[in-house]
């Protein structure tokens, strides 16, 4: 995948490949984008991933608040992920993906937290597991490469927006 349209379609055809069924086409823009997102704070926290849990390992007991440290601790990020699950560790584990996912979300600095409450992604998260399809979202967004140095912020955009259009479109058709 070597431009934003290759990634979009790729997206697009996950969407379709694994969510349709479970999912009416006009809810796939609800797991898709959030998965997006998730997909992207991994790649960019990937380098310092280390750092942050070491860190929070470090001083969990001996700081009441541990926000500054470990936003240090990202290099200069303004967020962080304290769980040693990013995507792809939570593609290795099928039997415990539920408990894994949850621990990994709420690993977060609650800013990023509060992103994924405005996606609610408590709901989608509950019915992906009540259809089963969890590990297979989660499986197949780690397959992309969202790695700041790969995909521009610039490039995110199109990709994020370009989705958006389809997701959009669709629904006009269906509607």
């Amino acid at each position: 995948m070597t431009n934003f349209q290759d990634k979009a379609n790729f997206i697009w055809q996950v969407a379709d490949d694994i969510l349709f069924g479970p999912f009416m086409h006009n809810e796939f823009r609800d797991v898709v984008l959030p998965f997006l997102v998730l997909r992207r704070l991994d790649c960019v926290l990937e380098d310092k991933k280390y750092a942050v849990i070491e860190t929070h390992k470090k001083y969990k007991d001996k700081l009441p608040d541990l926000s500054q440290v470990l936003l240090k601790a990202t290099g200069g990020l303004n967020f962080y992920n304290t769980s040693v699950y990013d995507l792809h560790r939570l593609s290795q584990d099928s039997n415990n993906i539920e408990l894994n996912f949850n621990n990994y979300v709420n690993g977060f600095s609650p800013n990023v937290r509060e992103i994924l409450d405005n996606f609610q992604i408590t709901k989608i998260v509950d019915k992906l597991v009540k259809n089963d399809l969890l590990f297979q979202i989660v499986d197949k967004f780690t397959e992309i490469d969202l790695h700041p140095d790969k995909v521009s912020n610039h490039e995110m955009g199109y990709i994020y927006e370009e989705l958006l259009r389809r997701f959009n479109e669709f629904i006009g058709e269906t509607a």
